[in-house]
């Protein structure tokens, strides 16, 4: 779905769920393998499917997108440009492939840069997904603790 969906999604439904981005370009090769790794996976796409609003967010798409109440345009810039949008939801820090979590209030609760096998991306996808980071650090919970 695009991010104007998910958007009205968590305004109109009464439980809505977290939002889920994958922030792309067309000439990215790690990005689409990893669509067909990682997100075509059956167990990825039945999570992902379950407990987010999933998004395909072209990081150099042209069209203006309005919402938060801004305005998010296309900036050309060198050969390509890129989206204020993706400016924004990567912190600046135009890496492709990079996923972002969401919660379902649009605030950002983890960018993720980088491609990202089934079973680590499923790890990620559980500790937002199942509200283990209101608990637990990622340290603990991923056992990169010290």
């Amino acid at each position: 779905m695009s991010i104007e969906e998910a958007y009205e999604l968590t305004l109109k439904e009464e439980n809505p769920k977290k939002i889920f981005i994958d922030v792309y370009t067309d000439w990215c090769g790690w990005c689409k393998r990893m669509d067909k790794a990682t997100f075509q996976n059956e167990e990825v796409a039945a999570y992902m499917n379950e407990h987010y609003y999933n998004v395909k967010f072209d990081a150099e798409q042209k069209e203006s997108i309005e919402m938060l109440g801004n305005t998010f345009e296309f900036v050309p810039q060198g050969g390509r440009g890129y989206h204020e949008l993706a400016a924004a939801l990567l912190n600046g820090k135009m890496s492709y492939p990079t996923v972002v979590f969401m919660n379902a209030n649009f605030e950002m609760l983890s960018p993720v840069p980088g491609y990202q096998e089934p079973t680590g991306f499923m790890q990620v996808a559980r500790f937002f997904g199942d509200d283990i980071y209101k608990e637990q650090s990622w340290q603990d919970y991923s056992g990169n603790g010290n």
